[in-house]
């Protein structure tokens, strides 16, 4: 019986180690490059470069308008002479 696991244990060690082996040997096949490729990169990485300036024009123009509110708010309630 531990014989039996022992052996089944050291398969599935042995299929896992040659897994990665398999598919780097394959891999080339599946990487299909064609002439859109460049530009699937660029689109991808503007993305990721111009969403970070866009989230902070956004966040200071929703701090700008919540600060001019609170000056507003401020204004219409002078201050009681204590």
């Amino acid at each position: 019986m531990i014989a039996c696991v022992r052996c089944l244990f050291l398969s599935i060690i042995v299929a896992l180690y040659s897994l990665p082996v398999q598919a780097a040997i394959d891999s080339y096949r599946f990487l299909h490059v064609t002439i859109e490729t460049p530009w699937f990169i660029f689109l991808f990485l503007l993305i990721g470069v111009l969403s970070p300036f866009v989230l902070m024009a956004v966040l200071m123009w929703r701090t700008a308008i919540q600060k001019n509110n609170r000056e507003i708010d401020d204004s219409d309630h002078p201050a009681s002479p204590d």
